[in-house]
């Protein structure tokens, strides 16, 4: 069940003011007090349902999974914007005025009215992924366990140019959420992934690809489900990534953060590549004895961390499993 919170007067790290702003999310597992607390953060296009039937991590979240259910409460926001509450006048519009500290400080804000002063772990792939790092600098004594995959602290050239693409198809295309789609599972595949799945095949006797037919469906399913301000605003967050923003060095950073860093990155990602990742975590290692690295080999590119679960979950079953008897003391 989606449940909302009301958030009021909240200033914007760029200077706006919101009187007021709704907040939605779901929860799985044990209730609050009873167990420790895992944050999920959703993905570009994701949402807050992360379990169940038709949870998009329930390979991991669930009774007797990795983050078990049985012994966590796991709470998942919706970036605000993302439409999954399915009411129109909820969407954002005026998108280049919100950052990924922006939506760190609404999530905490959210965990603070629901009486939650410390977490066991903030977890979360790509877009979630960067909210966690923003999250664990904000409160660098409050996060037992950080778990960004794929995805990284900053937001790289690289990143920054593809953000653009997305921005200009999405702002000037005729279809734009489904052509912006085109361009964007690009980047969350790889070459080989697609030359191997489907090898030049043609659709019966036509002369239309197997691969432009299954680029063209991921738009039209995309089109089906997504608003195109929820798209911009999704979009435009990667872009503002960046836990030194307006603050010291990242080392500087990083002395305060008190959680155990598990970095899980993708070594055949091209859009936030592994290198990256492994000088985040060279650096970490100067400076914390609590940093871990792990690497999902996978030919699918940045998407392995949504189809690679049996890896993913053996790198997660560490921190989860040896853990979860234990209910997390605060800070």
């Amino acid at each position: 069940m989606v449940t909302k919170i009301d958030l009021f007067n909240f200033d914007l790290e760029l200077g706006k003011h919101l009187q007021y702003l709704p907040l939605f999310y779901q929860m799985f597992g044990q209730p609050i007090g009873n167990a420790p607390v895992v944050v999920v953060n959703h993905a570009l296009t994701g949402n807050s349902n992360v379990a169940g039937e038709n949870g998009w991590w329930n390979d991991l979240i669930g009774e007797n999974k990795i983050i078990d259910t049985h012994k966590f409460t796991v709470i998942a926001f919706n970036i605000p914007g993302n439409g999954f509450d399915g009411n129109p006048e909820n969407l954002i519009y005026n998108y280049r005025d919100f950052t990924i500290r922006d939506v760190a400080r609404i999530f905490w804000e959210g965990l603070f009215f629901l009486k939650i002063n410390s977490v066991f772990a903030v977890i979360g792939g790509s877009l979630g992924g960067a909210i966690a790092w923003e999250m664990a600098v904000l409160q660098p004594k409050k996060v037992l366990n950080l778990i960004p995959i794929a995805t990284d602290w900053k937001a790289t050239d690289w990143v920054i140019a593809n953000v653009l693409i997305q921005d200009q198809i999405l702002n000037s295309s005729k279809d734009p959420i489904a052509n912006a789609r085109l361009h964007a599972m690009l980047l969350y595949r790889t070459p080989q992934s697609i030359n191997q799945r489907f090898q030049r095949t043609t659709i019966g006797d036509s002369s239309e690809f197997q691969i432009e037919n299954w680029l063209l469906n991921h738009g039209v399913k995309l089109k089906n489900r997504f608003r195109l301000a929820s798209y911009k605003l999704m979009n435009h967050l990667l872009k503002t990534n960046d836990i030194t923003r307006n603050r010291n060095s990242f080392s500087t950073i990083l002395e305060t953060v008190k959680a155990n860093i598990h970095i899980v990155a993708v070594n055949t990602d091209y859009f936030f590549i592994p290198d990256e990742n492994r000088e985040t975590y060279h650096q970490l290692q100067t400076i914390k004895d609590t940093v871990f690295y792990n690497e999902i080999q996978s030919i699918h590119g940045h998407d392995a961390f949504l189809i690679e679960f049996k890896q993913l979950s053996h790198i997660l079953e560490p921190i989860f499993n040896t853990q979860k008897q234990l209910y997390y003391v605060n800070y």
